[in-house]
C-alpha cells in the first residue's frame, strides 16, 4: 500500500503537472503561432531552442538550469535581488524548469494544428473585417482545439514522469520537491520493491489511460 509519504509525492506531482501544464499553454501558445505563420530566418534557431529538450539528456538541461539560477548564475543574481531567495530546490524552481524541460510537448502539436489551418479561414475572417487578434481567438483558436487538447495532455503527462531534470533542480526535499518519479528511486535504492511496484505500477496505468484517451479523443490521422 502507498504510505503517507508516497501519497505527498503523488500530490505534489499532480500539483506541479497541472500548473506546469497551464504555464506552458500560456507560454507555448504564442510560441507555437509566430512559428506557424513567420517566414523569418530565425524561425529554424527558434524550432531548434524549443526541440532541444527532445534530444539533450535530462541531466544536462538540469546541470546548466541549475547553473543559471544558482547563486553565480544571471538568474539566481535576478531572484537573489528582487528578494524571491533562489529557485534551485524549490518548488518554484521545479515549476521553471519542468516549463522548460516539457516545452517542445506543448508547442509542436500546437504549431502543427496552426499550420493546418492554413491562411484561407484568416483571409476569410480579415474581408469580414475581424482584426488580427479578434481573428486569433474566434477563427484560428478554435480550429486548433484538437492541437490544444494533445499539447496540453502530452504537456501533463511528460511532466508527471520527469526524473532528471526534477531530480537535478528540486533534489530530494519531502513535501517540497520530491515527485513520484523520485520517491520510486528512493524505493528502489531502500530495496523497497513492494513499495515501488505501487507506484510504479500507477504510472503504468497512468500513461496507458493517457495514451488511450489521445488516441481516441485525437485520432492518429488528426496529429500528423
Amino acid at each position: 500500500m502507498l504510505t503517507p509519504e508516497d501519497w505527498g509525492a503523488v500530490r505534489l506531482t499532480l500539483k506541479l503537472a497541472g500548473l506546469v501544464t497551464v504555464l506552458l499553454l500560456v507560454i507555448g501558445t504564442p510560441i507555437a503561432w509566430w512559428l506557424a505563420r513567420t517566414r523569418s530566418r530565425l524561425k529554424p534557431v527558434v524550432a531548434a531552442v524549443v526541440a532541444l529538450p527532445l534530444v539533450l539528456p535530462p541531466t544536462v538541461l538540469g546541470f546548466y538550469l541549475l547553473i543559471t539560477m544558482g547563486p553565480a548564475g544571471p538568474v539566481g543574481r535576478l531572484t537573489e535581488y528582487l528578494g524571491i531567495g533562489l529557485l534551485p530546490f524549490s518548488f518554484t524552481g521545479l515549476v521553471v524548469a519542468s516549463v522548460f524541460y516539457s516545452l517542445p510537448f506543448a508547442v509542436q502539436p500546437l504549431q502543427n494544428a496552426f499550420e493546418a489551418i492554413g491562411t484561407r479561414p484568416l483571409e476569410v475572417a480579415a474581408t469580414l473585417r475581424a482584426g488580427p487578434l479578434d481573428a486569433f481567438f474566434t477563427v484560428a483558436v478554435p480550429m486548433a482545439r484538437p492541437g490544444f487538447l494533445t499539447a496540453a495532455i502530452l504537456s501533463f503527462a511528460h511532466t508527471i514522469g520527469e526524473f532528471g531534470v526534477v531530480l537535478m533542480i528540486g533534489g530530494n526535499i519531502p513535501d517540497k520537491t520530491r515527485v513520484v518519479s523520485v520517491q520510486i528511486y528512493d524505493h528502489v535504492e531502500a530495496l523497497q520493491y513492494a513499495q515501488a511496484h505501487w507506484l510504479a505500477g500507477g504510472m503504468m496505468v497512468f500513461a496507458f489511460c493517457v495514451l488511450l484517451a489521445l488516441y481516441t479523443l485525437n485520432p492518429v490521422r488528426k496529429m500528423q
